[in-house]
């Protein structure tokens, strides 16, 4: 498969497709789910809370925090986590966005 060209598409259709890939993983809907229901930041339980090892949840964390929809704190040797609401509102919006578009029923497909 060859590279996307993400010039020729807009920066709604960019920033919607970029949040779709980061979120598209059990993982990474699994750590945001826990960090919610922490309803504070969390540090370093995720291993034991999602049985994955530390490598791979830092990677994921990585690209949770790469979308912008995770921030992280240092606490001495320790990184705390917590939703960013701002990032978490507009990706809400860009999906909200998306899904409510209405769609024109039609008999072509069946």
């Amino acid at each position: 498969m060859g590279l996307t060209k993400s010039e020729i598409f807009t920066d709604e259709q960019n920033t919607l497709a970029s949040a779709f890939k980061v979120l598209g993983h059990p993982a990474r809907v699994a750590i945001l789910q826990h960090i919610i229901n922490q309803k504070a930041c969390i540090c370093n339980d995720l291993v034991d809370e999602l049985g994955l090892a530390q490598a791979t949840i830092s990677q994921h964390l990585k690209e949770l925090k790469s979308l912008g929809i995770i921030q992280g704190t240092v606490e001495g040797k320790s990184v705390c986590y917590c939703i960013d609401h701002t990032v978490w509102k507009e990706i809400q919006n860009n999906f909200n966005s998306f899904f409510n578009q209405e769609v024109k029923v039609s008999n072509c497909c069946s």
